[in-house]
């Protein structure tokens, strides 16, 4: 059991998937036909959209404080431990330093990029590199406010005579003539043949501010650095429309980032370069004091050399001498950098000798501290607080500067009073000495502290020029910049796709909306859902009022199918007659149209037939026959029901040609009809009909607006209720549906009309099959719609 029903539930999920894809289905022109345009559209947008190229490029940085030896194997645990890589912080700065506003902006000016050429077609416009333009476009006043602040455009044409037309919007100027002076709000221009170039098309070209230009690029150029942590590559991106200037932009930002670190190594070199040179003039000037004086000295003394013993004194207190000049040596260099220091502002000296690696490395970030605050001042003022904090880091770093300055001297100078100490013990074994050669000695000891102080200021000079001469490179280009001819944008199969898709749920969702609001009966299922009435059958749309003789349409099989169903519904015995009332809730739903259809198909199957036009609101049976002249020759219901004394067989219209079934029309519309109706006669003449036919076809009032039919129901054998769908709204569906179970209608079995058996929704397999509608005298608008699947 529990089999049966899992059964049953899955045939009627595929039933309702295949009736939902059929029901869209129906609308496959739509689907087509916005599937067609959307792809028209991309082909179209693919044929003039501005493609647009990638061009990548790409560097290793030169980093000088690369770790090596064991500090590299201790940067790579680091990077493997999840510690913070100094490479990767090192290579994030540059990154920041060569997207920074102040690089871009020489790049803009460097590379003239605020001038964009354009060349003008039919229909888009294509960029050009200044030596690809005819036409130059010079600033004769490159220092005007307004080029800081507008944008400026102007547009050169030529016409058949080789006349050049230029116009910004201001003004126009027809046969300019080139090197003519423009006066224009960004100063005076002028326009001159680029390379020979000949102009055979329509140019635009654009002064837009530097600045926009530079806003345009930090959204635009891509820098990053490699997925490596320890890596010092860095990666260039930059999509545009013109290939050739992006590689321009590329190449020229890693020239000017190069330049601009090859400048702060040179401010350095020069500084301490300077530094020796001053210094060295001092000491020249007092080495040269002491030669004089050492000379003077022994001429004056008649100096000679000593004896052995005196020999072997001196050898003994000769390392406590040299030791003596090495700590005064670095008293002078320290002396030398107090002096330096304190002038502020100024780059300090470097790698000048001083035996202290934590002043040296004081230094370094002092000199780089005062690089970072002059490339700040370039773009911004002494007031920013960036360069504030700057000043005072580089305040806060001289004073810790001139504290170890003066610490290391005061550890010279412990250093040389223990020296001089060990040296006054020999003082008194040398007390026998001449006092001549003690006050020699005392001038020798100066002459080679300044013979040492100057040859070891020549050698560092000598150090810092071979360093200018051979600074390392800051990077190296791994590529340059360089773009495939193959575009990255727009992505063709991507549009494509995007097109094929948009076409498919456009109409998808037009279809749904339209489904979601549609509250009409559809199908019989509409129907079934609501009340267990019998359904007779289903009668498709048709552009015909009746059937003719013979037809084999879709439209007089489903009357012949109704006719048989009918047959079941009746329980009346062999030779005796049934009447069959043909209503529905409102006016409009094909009553009438039903009502002579089936007494014309009862007719053709050789059945006595009278058809009532029961409606005695809104008679329409003569206008379905097509005989409405008759109503002005012939009597009606109205007028029996008003003197029921004439014979009901002065009131038939006898099988009107071409008809073969009897009529009795409605008569004319009475102000009473329901009080007509229950006077009792209307009996009279059902039972006339039951006397004299096969069937009785009574085509009545709608019962959702009068209660006309509800009053004769009872003479009914059989109740044909139609719904019409797409016309019917499901709410009133109550209507039936309380009549059915309250059974005010006799027999009640319901008819759906107007059926579209090719929409699908479950309807069945239509009739019909093999013969035509005939339906070849259609006009434009029907076969338009025929074409959509619209009604």
């Amino acid at each position: 059991m529990i089999e049966e029903k899992a059964r049953v539930e899955d045939e009627s999920q595929d039933l309702n998937l295949r009736q939902l894809f059929e029901q869209y289905a129906f609308f496959w022109r739509w689907f087509l036909l916005s599937i067609v345009f959307f792809v028209l559209g991309a082909i179209l947008y693919l044929r003039y959209a501005e493609k647009v190229y990638k061009v990548d490029a790409k560097i290793l940085l030169q980093d000088e404080k690369k770790a090596s030896g064991d500090l590299a194997g201790l940067s790579e645990l680091a990077s493997l431990t999840g510690v913070g890589s100094s490479a990767s912080s090192f290579v994030l700065d540059q990154i920041d330093v060569i997207k920074s506003r102040r690089i871009l902006y020489k790049v803009v000016v460097s590379n003239k990029l605020n001038i964009i050429y354009n060349a003008k077609g039919n229909v888009k416009k294509s960029e050009l590199l200044e030596q690809e333009s005819p036409v130059k476009l010079v600033l004769l006043d490159s220092n005007n406010p307004n080029l800081d602040s507008i944008t400026y455009q102007i547009k050169i044409s030529i016409d058949n005579n080789s006349k050049i037309t230029v116009s910004d919007g201001i003004q126009n100027i027809v046969g300019y003539n080139y090197g003519k002076k423009i006066i224009t709000p960004i100063g005076a221009i002028m326009l001159v043949p680029n390379n020979g170039k000949k102009l055979d098309q329509n140019l635009v070209i654009d002064v837009i501010p530097a600045a926009k230009v530079v806003d345009n690029l930090l959204q635009e150029i891509q820098v990053i650095p490699n997925k490596e942590k320890q890596s010092f590559i860095i990666n260039f991106s930059l999509n545009h429309p013109n290939r050739k200037k992006a590689e321009l932009i590329l190449n020229s930002l890693v020239s000017q980032y190069d330049l601009d670190a090859t400048e702060d190594k040179i401010k350095v070199t020069r500084a301490t370069s300077d530094f020796i040179n001053n210094r060295l003039n001092l000491i020249t000037r007092d080495l040269s004091t002491s030669d004089s004086k050492v000379a003077d000295y022994k001429d004056r003394n008649n100096l000679v050399d000593m004896s052995s013993e005196v020999r072997m004194y001196m050898e003994n207190a000769s390392e406590n001498e040299r030791k003596l000049i090495d700590y005064q040596t670095q008293l002078r260099l320290a002396d030398m950098m107090r002096e330096t220091v304190t002038e502020e502002g100024g780059l300090l000296p470097s790698n000048i000798g001083l035996n202290d690696p934590s002043i040296e490395a004081t230094v370094k970030s002092y000199n780089d501290l005062v690089l970072e605050r002059e490339d700040l001042l370039k773009s911004a003022t002494p007031d920013n607080p960036i360069v504030q904090n700057l000043n005072k880091n580089i305040s806060d770093i001289r004073s810790n500067l001139n504290t170890s300055l003066q610490n290391y001297r005061n550890v010279l100078s412990t250093n040389v009073n223990v020296i001089q100490a060990q040296t006054s013990k020999y003082s008194g074994k040398l007390g026998q000495l001449p006092n001549q050669e003690r006050d020699y000695k005392d001038i020798s000891r100066q002459q080679q502290i300044f013979e040492s102080l100057y040859l070891f200021l020549l050698q560092k000079r000598e150090e810092t020029e071979i360093k200018a001469a051979a600074t390392p490179a800051n990077l190296k280009i791994i590529d340059q910049a360089y773009g495939s001819n193959i575009p990255v944008a727009p992505r063709k199969s991507l549009i494509m796709l995007g097109a094929l898709i948009v076409g498919f749920i456009i109409p998808f969702i037009i279809l749904y909306i339209k489904f979601l609001l549609d509250n009409k009966v559809q199908s019989r299922r509409d129907v079934e859902a609501e009340f267990p009435a019998p359904i007779l059958g289903e009668i498709p749309s048709s552009e015909y009022p009746i059937i003719k003789e013979n037809d084999r349409s879709s439209l007089a099989e489903a009357i012949r199918i109704l006719r048989t169903n009918i047959s079941f519904m009746l329980t009346k015995k062999k030779g005796e007659s049934s009447v069959i009332y043909v209503t529905s809730t409102t006016s409009g739903e094909g009553k009438s149209f039903i009502a002579t259809n089936l007494a014309k198909i009862l007719a053709m199957s050789g059945k006595k037939v009278l058809l009532l036009g029961a409606d005695i609101r809104s008679p329409k049976v003569l206008d379905y026959l097509g005989l409405s002249h008759l109503q002005h020759t012939n009597i009606g219901i109205t007028q029996y029901l008003i003197n029921p004394d004439m014979p009901i067989s002065e009131i038939i219209i006898r099988k009107p040609a071409p008809y073969d079934f009897d009529i009795i029309y409605s008569g004319y519309i009475a102000p009473n009809p329901a009080e007509l109706l229950m006077n009792g006669h209307f009996e009279d003449i059902v039972n006339y009909g039951r006397e004299n036919y096969d069937f009785v076809i009574v085509d009545t009032a709608p019962v959702s607006l009068v209660t006309d039919t509800i009053l004769i129901s009872e003479f009914a054998d059989l109740t044909i209720y139609v719904c019409r769908a797409n016309y019917l709204d499901k709410r009133l569906l109550n209507v039936p549906k309380e009549l059915y179970y309250q059974s005010k209608l006799h027999n009640m079995a319901v008819v759906i009309n107007d059926v579209d058996f090719k929409r699908g929704y479950g309807y069945g397999y239509g009739y019909g099959y093999g013969y035509g509608e005939g339906h070849n005298n259609k006009g434009f608008l029907s076969k338009v719609k025929s074409l959509l699947g619209l009604k």
